[in-house]
């Protein structure tokens, strides 16, 4: 059995360059405490929020204004059995044009049904994704969602 990871998708106005921009800008929309960079190849940055989730991504692919790709390398998710559950999973950031707007697919590879966070996470990301990367990218401002 083929196993299916977590998506979602975004469509906006803006431009596939403004979208980028907005990603890699990730304290903007990924509230809790990011510290590092995300603007190029091998650069590296953690994220905590609270004592629930921490973990590091490395951006292990970037094309500018198409594709933005971390690996996590490390993660304690703190209300799970197996707390490094996304350590060695993939985030990614797939962006084009549909018409004349900006249409971005989120997927987490290996976030699928199987895994304890699985419900937890993909709601996480949906509210991250469909309300705080979207309105940051609309509006300027991300919403906090936690």
């Amino acid at each position: 059995m083929e196993t299916s990871n977590f998506e979602t998708t975004i469509i906006v106005e803006q431009s596939p360059r403004v979208v980028f921009e907005a990603i890699n800008n990730v304290s903007a929309w990924w509230h809790g405490e990011v510290i590092g960079n995300s603007n190029k190849l091998n650069d590296e940055f953690s994220y905590q929020m609270k004592e629930f989730h921490y973990s590091v991504q490395k951006v292990i692919e970037i094309v500018p204004n198409k594709k933005v790709i971390w690996l996590v390398t490390e993660s304690k998710l703190n209300f799970i059995n197996d707390k490094s559950e996304w350590t060695g999973t993939k985030i990614c950031f797939e962006i084009s044009l549909v018409g004349n707007k900006t249409q971005v697919r989120f997927t987490h590879v290996g976030l699928n049904p199987e895994i304890e966070c699985y419900d937890a996470c993909s709601n996480g990301w949906t509210m991250l994704i469909q309300r705080s990367l979207y309105s940051f990218i609309t509006k300027g401002k991300g919403e906090e969602v936690f």
